[in-house]
């Protein structure tokens, strides 16, 4: 007798007696029967068979067995076969190979954003506030919160921040290297079961049938280069931790049906382990909840050998032996109830932690999303999908960001690009009749799931549910890759059986192995920093403003203006309400003292962006330099309006109430500023110069001492404190402050020239001669130590003529 179907009891009958059972330890073949009695092969699947001997008891039930196919995968490709622990190796070392030069890589792009500005990092936030805050540190209930939940992924950043005792960006980058090695590895379990099936042997230990398309498989994926921004920027760490959980969460529902001592059809457990690693996933990245549907069509694909094509037409003809057919009876349906209860439960939590719904976006980070036309969104997000495509088969052009012009919208039918389109929806339409049509089930599994894994994971990058902060992304293209890696595999597979020299096909694999190794190499070498990053997209993207904006930002904080310049002013060509680029160019024209111009830049920017605070703040400092003072005071506080924790703005306003002799006035505001930011050093340094130039001694003194508690290690308050001691006759105390002033800043001449003046007025003259003299060589042209030290000397000389009388 044979199973006909999956978890399902056949009665014994009449007829053949069946093959004896494979001995323990040994790979089981799993047979289905003709009604006349001869075996033959069925689709890779899980069966439960009642075996019997001729005239014997009834043996012990063999559970899960995946029958082979009619098209062996790994017997038609040309390719290696290594053992296990030796393809995991081997793999591992491909995948380690191509990044490793990124492990002393900077801190690079959104870095800053993430890490280096990111308080959630430091020892000094409670461990709570990460499960209320996004990924960049801002509140969740704030309406210019990104939204993006990932707590998990900045507690391994808060990790390396404190095993490194800082910002060191090298184990930061290690670690984004070792887990793609660890995903690199698992791949070869999850495409063993992906493309040669489920089955255990009588121990109950996974096999793998498809050991050379596995090893194919996991290694195109170890090596393809749209990876690189997931593994060099540090930033990635939340698609490879996602990955990693995701794949355990899979790896974990495949061992849901392995054969345990109570014989039961499935674990539970399991069931609810993989769920709960969604769940992980999806607190790592949102993406992660994804894994729910891909087990779900493993499930009915390969646990349940349901044929999607059959089951459709069943339910529009309302067939009664869709029921009948062991759907509800061997437990898919439960197990789909399962996720499905997972999933609403973990987006209820979701919605309900994001607090105000979903984010708000602008217009250059997803134009398509803003068209008013149907028609222009629907093909410009079909374009994307097709870039994404091209992406993963030739992923030579990367680039960093593709907004900002990057991708011009398709607004006409004519537009030569919607051949793109075509050629996708061609691809996808073969594929998906070829997975639903055939009569090949090895085949229909193989190119479903593959499509699977392409296809739903990148749902929340579709813009189908909600509108997303990104045309193209590269970095979610980590997860679908799986999908296309193993229809990549299949493919070559297909050709193996057909081509004649299968060496040469086997050598052209080989080729683009390597090939995608050296781009790999390439393009983390690109991401080891920022100057190297952003001109790397200069040729890719030569329309997105924001690529020039980045280029002449990096060039600005090396001290280049002129570059920086001709950047920031392309940037604002490409996109006339480009109001960053605007802002930053107005601050270089400040300093070069082009005021109108930079005037008239800023004034834009507030036009088109009224809420933009530093823009306000930039334009009031340009207004104070004009001695415009109503209009920059005004500038200030509409800044505090719209970023009222703006210590920065309150040190400015401070500047201008000290220009107009508005001395309390430029106090409190200075006070403001050390409340909101107590290490803002610039606003402690004013106030005690203000109070010591105003002869209010002890006042500074106070506000010195409150200073240095806060900031020990600034030179510039122990040199300003030691001015005020100095003036109050503290001459031993004022000398020890100036002395570690020196120690901290050696070079500062006015240091030197103060602590001069200081022992000049100790009677210390030696000391003072000494250090007028250090004074001077650092600086020639100081006038006030130039008077002083010409005191000195006649002071000297007219004692050394006392001395000789």
């Amino acid at each position: 007798m044979g199973c006909e179907e999956a978890f399902r009891w056949q009665k014994p009958r009449r007829g053949p007696s069946p093959a004896p059972a494979a001995a323990p330890g040994r790979a089981e073949r799993a047979e289905f029967r003709s009604p006349g009695g001869r075996c033959r092969s069925g689709a890779v699947s899980l069966q439960i068979c009642s075996q019997h001997n001729a005239g014997a008891p009834q043996s012990k039930q063999a559970f899960h067995r995946m029958a082979q196919s009619e098209f062996n995968l790994d017997h038609e490709i040309s390719w290696f076969v290594l053992p296990s622990y030796w393809a995991k190796i081997i793999v591992g070392l491909l995948s380690c190979m191509c990044f490793a030069n990124s492990y002393d890589g900077d801190f690079v792009f959104d870095d800053s954003e993430a890490i280096l500005n990111n308080k959630d990092l430091r020892a000094e936030t409670p461990l709570g506030d990460l499960w209320h805050h996004d990924f960049w540190g801002g509140k969740l209930s704030s309406n210019t919160s990104h939204k993006s939940y990932r707590p998990l992924t900045v507690l391994t950043f808060r990790i390396n921040y404190l095993f490194a005792g800082g910002f060191h960006p090298v184990g930061f980058h290690v670690l984004n290297i070792i887990l793609h090695c660890a995903i690199s590895v698992l791949m070869v379990d999850v495409f063993s079961i992906l493309l040669g099936g489920l089955q255990y042997n009588s121990k109950g230990r996974r096999l793998n049938l498809a050991p050379k398309a596995s090893l194919l498989a996991a290694s195109l994926f170890a090596v393809h280069p749209v990876h690189t921004e997931c593994v060099s920027g540090i930033v990635g760490r939340a698609d490879l931790l996602c990955a990693l959980f995701f794949l355990l969460s899979f790896l974990g529902y495949c061992k849901a049906f392995r054969e345990n001592k109570e014989g039961n059809h499935f674990s539970i457990f399991w069931v609810l382990a993989s769920i709960l690693l969604g769940a992980i996933a999806m607190l790592c990245k949102e993406q992660g909840i994804t894994v729910l549907g891909v087990n779900a069509i493993f499930d009915a694909l390969v646990i349940n050998r349901l044929n999607i094509l059959e089951v459709i037409q069943k339910v529009l003809h309302k067939d009664k032996s869709l029921e009948s057919g062991g759907l509800f009876r061997k437990g898919l349906f439960f197990r789909i109830t399962l996720l499905l209860l997972g999933g609403a439960t973990m987006l209820c939590m979701r919605w309900r932690i994001m607090g105000t719904g979903p984010p708000a976006f602008t217009e250059v980070d997803n134009p398509a999303s803003f068209a008013d036309s149907l028609f222009v969104r629907a093909i410009n997000y079909n374009y994307y999908y097709s870039l994404n495509a091209w992406l993963l088969l030739c992923p030579w052009w990367l680039c960093f960001d593709w907004s900002m012009g990057c991708i011009p919208l398709i607004k006409s039918v004519s537009d030569w690009r919607i051949i793109a389109l075509a050629a996708l929806w061609f691809c996808l339409i073969g594929l998906i009749c070829q997975g639903l049509c055939s009569q090949d089930s090895h085949k229909r599994r193989i190119l479903t799931l593959g499509l699977g894994f392409l296809v739903i994971p990148f749902l929340p990058a579709s813009n189908l549910f909600f509108r997303v902060g990104f045309a193209v992304a590269e970095r979610v293209l980590y997860l679908p890759s799986i999908g296309y890696c193993m229809l990549l595999t299949y493919g070559f597979g297909l050709l193996s059986k057909q081509a004649k020299k299968k060496k040469m096909l086997a050598a052209a694999v080989l080729g683009i192995l390597l090939t995608n190794m050296l781009r790999c190499a390439i393009r983390s070498n690109q991401w080891r920093s920022e100057e190297q990053l952003f001109r790397s997209a200069l040729s890719v993207c030569p329309l997105n403003a924001k690529v020039h904006y980045n280029v002449g930002k990096n060039l600005a904080d090396k001290g280049n203006q002129t570059a920086a310049i001709k950047y920031y002013r392309e940037a604002v060509r490409l996109n006339p309400k480009y109001v960053h680029a605007m802002n930053n160019l107005g601050n270089i024209l400040k300093e070069r003292n082009e005021l109108q111009e930079a005037e008239g830049l800023l004034s834009l920017a507030v036009q088109i962006q009224p809420d933009f605070a530093a823009a306000w703040m930039n334009l009031g400092i340009v207004q104070n330099s004009l001695r415009r003072f109503e209009q920059a005071e005004q500038s200030y506080w509409t800044a505090i309006k719209h970023r009222k924790k703006y210590p920065d703005c309150y040190y400015n306003l401070g500047r201008l109430y000290a220009d107009l002799n508005r001395h309390i006035d430029a106090l409190n505001a200075w006070r403001n500023a050390t409340v909101l930011k107590p290490e803002h050093s610039l606003a402690w340094n004013n106030m005690i110069i203000l109070l010591d130039n105003t002869g209010n001694l002890a006042q500074a003194e106070a506000v010195g001492r409150e200073a240095l508690e806060l900031i020990p290690n600034d030179h510039s308050l122990m040199f300003s404190l030691a001015n005020v001691l100095g003036k109050s006759q503290k001459y031993k105390e004022s000398e020890a402050l100036f002395l570690k002033a020196i120690k901290a800043n050696p070079n500062a001449a006015s240091y030197h020239g103060n602590l001069a003046v200081l022992y000049h007025r100790w009677g210390n003259l030696d000391l003072a001669k000494k250090h007028y003299e250090v004074s001077l060589k650092l600086d020639p042209a100081a006038p006030g130590t130039k008077e002083n030290y010409s005191l000195l000397k006649r002071k000297l000389e007219q004692l050394q003529k006392k001395g000789d009388v």
